[in-house]
């Protein structure tokens, strides 16, 4: 594409060009930041006429599989709702009539998604449902095999839709075996492709249906890679150092050669192109800070990344050859929205349809169609219509260094229209706490406080995701620790800088987050002014007795290498342990149906206060799991929060202080 061309899709997309003011004078709605997207996870079918959603309701617990003509976005053909928590984990179109949904739940609006192991088939019209993979008694082979008593996973697809798919699968009585199978999604007939003794490994698969790589972590947690050797076994690809990482993801086209993502130390990371072998290594983009994704900078057929970023700070793109057409398409529509980031979800099997999206710190996103011919641009949808990005607040990612040295990344939200100095201030610890970062992106708990009048910081302390291997692994057996440390190091600094008032810090935080705006205050006496816990875990020997983590032997597995399983540390660093060292106002807040931090875990802290006689507030939901999804239980809880602030840091806090 020449520039000459590029003035013409200029042209198209003011069609599509936001419009944002400048005014935000009202106070924005708390149930504005309530709300739930209707849509999301849009992907383009093969022919480019028809686009596949994850639908949500307003309820907030019911989600489904919706189908949208291109041609009138404004009504479904097809709207397959699920049971409630049930969702959409992973969607495929195996041709321009079929699609594979693999089903997942969530437990709650701040847990993580999981899937139950099932894959079904179903036609754009909703009808012909099939039953491909799962433990249920039903679907077209039921009468020729055996339960599937496992778990299904989508795994890829020919690169010319042709009515298959790629499932892998995992035995529950053999959770030490990964098997790849080519899966007709019309008459669910399966064809071994590949198998492994590793659960839960990745395949990649090459342009010919060829498995080429598997990756993934083996029962001694360390990264693995295997290689397809000449008689079709695995040749191990042997790692030089500890925290190495190496994952094959994509095939040039036509050579031997690959794409990979790699991390040497795993400190940062990079892309490369190389031989399959591991010769020829070209770096195609290296970070010491961060890991590097492609994720949504890919080519039409044959694929390629034209593009990368960082995985923390902006999502600032580095072209691979900024004479490339479809780096110059992604530079001319970027211009078009200066301030947001631009992804490629999906084109065309032909190419000639691209499903981009744009999204910002102060809008959740929108979802476009562009013509790669005439250019042409038609809006599909907006993930929320209801905000406003003009007044919305401004998220910043800077760095700053832990006493140890360590340099970390924090979000600051700035309260729009406030002076940028001694801010009241709300510490927000994410969840997790490993394998999980908070990001620039549009946050709807930030945006609410910052409405509110309130700095927000974020700090993506050791174990979070984004940095590398070893970064996470510096966080293990740390919970009470090291992981506090970057937490009220991260605080310090921002009164250091002037942004935070130091005599009006507030801590919030939900799961993990709830752990630490108990733990924060007892590791800094006097720091903060007042403390919630949103679905939090208190207790870390109930970690190993109740919740559903207990029901999974990877996932324990898991907690007992990040956790750790010394009795005497466990004890020492639950905060119910130690609530006589809480003196500062408390807000409890938790689901009644919680799973993953079972509401045990808030009786437990409930008794601790009551015992050491400490004042406290509280906020329970029956129905609710982990993190409230009912849009009026997350109004009240966030209407709750800001009188809960008010009092102890806010304005209510300053005039009363003030008064004779």
């Amino acid at each position: 594409m020449t520039l000459r061309l590029a003035r013409p899709l200029l042209a198209a997309l003011c069609l599509a060009a936001c419009t944002t003011g400048a005014t935000a004078a009202d106070l924005i709605p708390t149930a504005d930041f309530a709300r739930h997207a209707p849509l999301t996870n849009p992907l383009l079918s093969p022919d480019g006429q028809h686009v596949s959603v994850a639908y949500h309701d307003p309820d907030g617990k019911t989600h489904g599989l919706a189908i949208f003509s291109i041609s009138d976005m404004t009504k479904p053909i097809t709207l397959i709702r699920m049971p409630p928590y049930e969702m959409p984990a992973d969607i495929m179109w195996t041709s321009n009539t079929r699609l594979v949904v693999a089903r997942g739940k969530v437990d709650g609006s701040i847990g993580r998604e999981t899937t139950t192991g099932e894959l079904m088939a179903v036609d754009i019209d909703g009808k012909k449902p099939d039953y491909l993979y799962g433990f249920e008694a039903v679907g077209k082979r039921v009468a020729t095999r055996a339960l599937d008593r496992g778990w299904g996973f989508i795994d890829g697809k020919p690169p010319v839709a042709n009515g298959h798919f790629y499932m892998r699968s995992v035995s529950w009585e053999d959770q030490d075996r990964s098997t790849l199978y080519d899966v007709d999604a019309q008459t669910s007939a399966r064809r071994q492709m590949a198998d492994i003794g590793i659960g839960y490994m990745v395949f990649m698969v090459d342009p010919q249906g060829v498995p080429r790589f598997t990756y993934g972590v083996n029962n001694e947690h360390k990264w693995v890679v295997f290689r397809r050797d000449a008689n079709g076994g695995w040749a191990k690809v042997e790692m030089d150092r500890e925290h190495q990482r190496f994952s094959p993801i994509a095939q040039v086209a036509g050579s031997t050669r690959i794409y990979a993502e790699y991390s040497p130390d795993g400190v940062g990371g990079a892309l490369v192109e190389q031989d399959d072998t591991g010769g020829n290594v070209r770096v195609i983009r290296k970070d010491s800070f961060s890991q590097v994704s492609s994720t949504g900078l890919w080519t039409a057929q044959p694929y390629r990344p034209f593009a990368t970023r960082a995985e923390t700070g902006l999502p600032t793109v580095t072209y691979v050859d900024p004479q490339d057409p479809t780096a110059k398409l992604h530079m001319a529509i970027s211009q078009k929205f200066p301030g947001y980031a631009l992804d490629f979800n999906s084109f065309s099997e032909d190419g000639s349809e691209l499903m981009f999206s744009i999204w910002s710190d102060r809008d959740p996103g929108r979802v476009m169609l562009i013509n790669t011919k005439t250019y042409k641009v038609t809006p599909l949808f907006t993930l929320a219509p209801w905000i406003d990005p003009s007044k919305m607040a401004e998220r910043r990612s800077l760095h700053f260094k832990a006493r140890d040295g360590e340099e970390l990344e924090a979000i600051l939200t700035f309260p729009k229209g406030k002076p940028e100095s001694k801010l009241p201030m709300v510490l927000m610890p994410h969840g997790g706490p490993f394998e999980e970062k908070d990001t620039w992106a549009y946050d709807e708990t930030s945006q609410f406080l910052a409405s509110r009048g309130y700095l927000v910081l974020q700090v993506n302390f050791r174990g979070s995701d984004g940095r590398g291997k070893h970064f996470i692994t510096s966080g293990y057996h740390e919970w009470g620790g090291l992981l506090q440390n970057d937490l009220i190091d991260g605080v310090k600094w921002a009164i250091g800088q002037n942004f935070a008032d130091a005599s009006r810090v507030c801590v919030f935080g939900g799961s993990f987050g709830g752990y630490s705006a108990m733990m924060a205050p007892i590791r800094e006496p006097g720091m903060f002014k007042c403390a919630v816990g949103y679905a939090g875990i208190y207790d870390l020997p109930m970690m190993y007795e109740k919740g559903d983590i207990q029901q999974n032997k990877r996932l324990k597995s898991e907690l007992e290498m990040t956790l750790g399983t010394d009795p005497a540390m466990l004890v020492a660093n639950s905060p119910d342990r130690m609530a006589d060292k809480l003196n500062l106002p408390i807000m409890l807040v938790h689901g009644e149906d919680d799973e993953r931090a079972p509401f045990a875990q808030f009786k437990a802290m409930k008794a601790a206060l009551d015992a050491a006689h400490k004042p406290y507030e509280t906020l329970t939901k029956p129905d609710e799991k982990h993190g409230f999804v009912k849009p009026a239980n997350v109004e009240e809880l966030f209407d709750k929060l800001a009188a809960f602030l008010d009092r102890n840091i806010g304005d209510g806090a300053s005039s009363k202080s003030a008064a004779p």
